[in-house]
């Protein structure tokens, strides 16, 4: 494979690090190191997510794990995260807990 078919070869950003055009954001933004997560959805954040969008799912992730309650290194959570993240970059954007309340905007 060439460094052309190569997405982690893609064009340097200002600060030398590489750039993708991000599924959620959609525009070319400066891109994660590595992947975040592991198997084939993480090397699909890899290649088509941005550092920024990855600090939006951050938040989002913490409001799941904090909403049901969740334990990060039981099995089932990490389902329902990995579920909630491939909508949130992938998908329609996926659907807040049914029983979230935003926090109240600081006055």
């Amino acid at each position: 494979m060439s460094s052309c078919d190569d997405p982690s070869a893609e064009t340097p950003g200002p600060g030398g690090g590489r750039l993708v055009q991000c599924a959620k954001l959609g525009k070319r933004l400066p891109a994660l190191d590595e992947p975040p997560w592991p198997g084939e959805l993480g090397r699909r954040i890899f290649e088509s997510v941005s550092l920024e969008a990855w600090q939006l799912w951050e938040e989002r992730m913490k409001m799941i794990l904090n909403e049901y309650r969740l334990m990060p290194w039981q099995k089932e959570a990490q389902k329902l995260v990995a579920t909630q993240m491939e909508e949130f970059f992938f998908g329609e954007g996926a659907a807040l807990p049914p029983d979230y309340v935003p926090p109240q905007a600081k006055q």
